[in-house]
């Protein structure tokens, strides 16, 4: 048993996008919902909180102090919980910090494939987007990079790490080059740190690498422990960026859900056990759909990516017009559609693996025999 081991029966009583989206007949894989049990101890802390009446504004700094430890615990990262500010989830934290450094017009920089809300960012808010694509291998193009700062200027760079829809988890050196082109260039770096505590110390948090007290973090414990439905999020700044942080109106950590912070901060504090089972369990089920894909459908192959409990699998073998919408309309599995995360990806999909390996036969199933 692991905290996958969910039935489907069971599943489809859920009402969240994942299950409510699609009828029974699909299978859903897109969102980044996992398919999991909860963490015990935000179960009994949300449960005494609600049958309290506690159901008001958040006050004391219990996420911000949680996070701090768990920072401190896994990568070394020493931060000061009153320099942490509450947001209410990781993209409205990288809308309002693109807005407090960034002018309308400026440009931002982004780097496809990612996730789709990384553009959205920019057109609402009247930034222009400058695309660095990934390399073949899902990796930072950093001397691409470094002529897009030279070239155009951009006010501000969204980064994602570990990246999505990819699961490449960036190297300190790679951080290390990003902040040094970003501070030679005068280029605000806003990095998204969400799927962080899924790869533990195989990440890097960008603050720690050379010139990283100057990048601002956005992340939450919502991707790691399941929790997205209890809106909370982080914004760290770096040292030298505290100030910034510091000046954002009210109404950004005044977003924050009570429920959200308590049941985050529980999670990062008392839910490392079930974290741990949870990553055993995506490692595990990373190498079962990649043997499974290859077993069904030989003309594909994908390598387990290091983060992220998510799978980005080129389809293009298979000479489909459009991979997502064929499994979708053909198979009725529905997976993250390509051209969400980049247009050009018509062959590719985002396939969710925190979910059962049941599911996951079923969903390849589906997908050889609508072959």
């Amino acid at each position: 048993m692991t905290v996958f081991d969910v039935p489907l029966e069971e599943l489809r009583r859920r009402r969240s996008i994942k299950w409510a989206r699609f009828g029974p007949d699909v299978l859903p894989m897109f969102v980044a919902e996992m398919d999991a049990r909860p963490v015990p101890a935000v179960v009994e802390v949300l449960s005494r909180m609600v049958a309290d009446g506690d159901t008001g504004y958040p006050e004391l700094p219990d996420y911000q102090e949680a996070f701090a430890g768990f920072a401190r615990d896994v990568w070394s990262w020493q931060i000061d919980p009153a320099e942490i500010l509450l947001a209410g989830d990781v993209m409205s934290g990288m809308r309002e910090l693109t807005l407090a450094t960034t002018q309308p017009g400026d440009a931002v920089v982004i780097n496809p494939p990612v996730y789709p809300p990384f553009r959205a960012v920019c057109r609402t808010t009247g930034r222009r987007i400058v695309e660095v694509p990934v390399t073949a291998d899902g990796r930072l193009d950093l001397d691409a990079l470094a002529e897009a700062f030279k070239r155009e200027h951009p006010a501000a760079y969204l980064l994602c790490s570990p990246h999505n829809p990819s699961g490449v988890v960036h190297t300190a050196d790679e951080l290390a080059r990003v902040m040094e082109l970003a501070n030679a260039h005068d280029v605000t770096v806003i990095c998204d740190e969400i799927h962080a505590p899924l790869s533990g110390a195989e990440h890097t948090p960008i603050q720690l690498v050379p010139g990283g007290e100057r990048a601002l973090t956005v992340t939450s414990a919502s991707k790691s422990w399941n929790l997205a439905g209890l809106k909370a999020g982080l914004i760290v700044p770096g040292a030298e960026a505290a100030g910034l942080v510091r000046s954002l109106g009210g109404y950004v950590p005044e977003s924050a859900s009570y429920l959200g912070v308590v049941a985050h901060a529980t999670a990062l504090t008392h839910g490392r056990d079930w974290l741990a089972e949870a990553v055993a369990g995506i490692h595990e089920n990373k190498q079962y759909f990649a043997d499974e894909l290859h077993r069904a459908i030989p003309e594909l192959s994908w390598t387990p990516s290091q983060g992220t409990y998510l799978a980005w699998v080129d389809c293009s073998p298979l000479g489909l017009t459009h991979a997502g919408q064929h499994f979708f309309e053909q198979a009725k599995v529905r997976f993250g559609q390509g051209t969400d995360y980049d247009p050009a990806a018509t062959q590719f999909v985002r396939v969710n693996l925190a979910t059962s390996q049941e599911i996951i036969s079923e969903a390849v199933r589906r997908m050889a025999a609508s072959l």
